[in-house]
């Protein structure tokens, strides 16, 4: 793999064993690592790496242990690479085939990448974000007096939610929200909460959940 990154970078053999795949995203043990991940360069004319100059990159991690990296090249070209990566606390490692494998040193945010000290930030789908109030919820294990959920889900992956009943009574949580393909997942101080969402419009937000027997419908405000 070459040109990997936009500043010097280490080069070693992985030492690291077969990571073990989880069945489900909440038991993966990186889950702020999942996304799409974008640095843009500050300037028009790039940033220059053994001779190319790159305006953009692009990386995506997946909970399988896959990734997905694109580099936009001042020219307009494309230069980009597939493979699998393995990580720890410190360091991520990049393996592709027919090349080395490269260690990165890094440091995780829940928004917040930095590779070898280039700064990423995490981009959610474009029309997920927003504030969202549901017009039905049900399920068989849905509280009955519950009358309304709603759900506030930022850019930065801030989430708030505030459930009420027919009572006038409420409670709000607030903390940390991260995605993969159809799963939603919401961490708060003293729990979470995991869904498959589906935006059926650019206005209309499904959420299920056949663990808890949740189904709610949720409108844009």
């Amino acid at each position: 793999m070459k040109k990997l990154f936009f500043i010097a970078v280490l080069f070693a053999l992985s030492t690291f064993s077969r990571p073990t795949i989880a069945d489900d995203i909440t038991e993966f043990d990186y889950p702020f690592l999942l996304g799409n991940w974008y640095w843009f360069s500050s300037t028009e004319a790039g940033v220059e790496s053994e001779g190319e100059s790159y305006r953009a990159m692009h990386v995506q991690f997946k909970s399988d242990y896959q990734f997905a990296m694109r580099l936009l090249r001042i020219d307009g070209k494309i230069e980009q690479w597939a493979g699998e990566y393995n990580i720890d606390e410190t360091n991520i490692t990049f393996m592709t085939e027919n090349e080395e494998d490269q260690m990165h040193t890094y440091m995780l945010s829940y928004n917040q990448f930095v590779l070898d000290g280039a700064r990423f930030t995490k981009l959610a789908p474009e029309n997920l974000p927003g504030i969202w109030k549901t017009s039905a919820i049900s399920g068989v294990d849905v509280d009955q007096s519950i009358s309304e959920l709603s759900l506030t889900l930022r850019p930065d992956f801030l989430f708030s939610a505030e459930v009420s009943n027919d009572k006038g009574k409420s409670k709000e949580h607030r903390g940390i929200y991260y995605i993969e393909d159809n799963q939603l997942v919401l961490l708060y101080e003293d729990g979470q909460h995991d869904s498959e969402f589906e935006l059926t419009s650019n206005d209309t937000l499904m959420l299920t959940n056949t663990h808890f027997g949740m189904e709610a419908i949720l409108q844009r405000e």
